[in-house]
């Protein structure tokens, strides 16, 4: 674990590998914004918002799987 900032006043120590997750998960729900219907909400019930947000992550994961 390590403090980022040098001149911050109270140091505040990270985690490394948590910090990479973090980053990774904030990066996935990035691009899951590029599909605007997920950015802008167009459903109006929670389960319909849910289910784009869904098809839209699969659509991501496979499009992760066959480029690998």
């Amino acid at each position: 674990m390590r403090s980022f900032k040098r001149n911050r006043h109270v140091q505040h120590s990270v985690s490394r590998p948590l910090y990479a997750l973090r980053s990774r998960i904030e990066c996935f729900i990035n691009r899951l914004k590029n599909s605007r219907r997920v950015a802008t909400r167009y459903d109006q019930t929670a389960d319909s918002f849910l289910g784009f947000a869904a098809l839209s992550s699969i659509r991501l994961w496979i499009k992760f799987v066959h480029a690998t």
